[in-house]
């Protein structure tokens, strides 16, 4: 079983922007549903807050508290999809950061579900 990583828009969950809150993106995990290959586990939940400079030391510090090193990280649907976009940086752009920040392959989007 995969151990992933997802990061989701903090706006878009705290502020009810189309994303209720991480449970679709759980269900795709735990199904395999969606953009995951096979039933994955959840090591790690962290919100991308605004501007973002945050996320890659968030991510290492989720990393390091679950002594748990994730096979991929997930950009949530949220953040991949959010309308209207991110102000600071694309989802391809906190991907690339990501990865090259962690070494850890990222994924962009998690679910399907309406």
């Amino acid at each position: 079983m995969k151990k992933i990583a997802i990061v989701g828009c903090g706006t878009y969950m705290d502020s009810g922007y189309g994303c209720p809150g991480e449970w679709r993106c759980l269900k795709a995990a735990a199904l395999g549903d969606g953009n995951f290959d096979d039933p994955s586990q959840l090591i790690a939940h962290v919100k991308c807050i605004c501007p973002g400079r945050a996320t890659a030391t968030n991510v290492g510090m989720a990393i390091k508290l679950s002594e748990i090193k994730p096979d991929i990280i997930y950009l949530s649907s949220c953040l991949v999809n959010a309308k209207p976009g991110c102000p600071y940086s694309t989802p391809e752009e906190k991907a690339k950061f990501l990865e090259e920040k962690t070494g850890i392959k990222v994924v962009l989007g998690t679910h399907d579900y309406h």
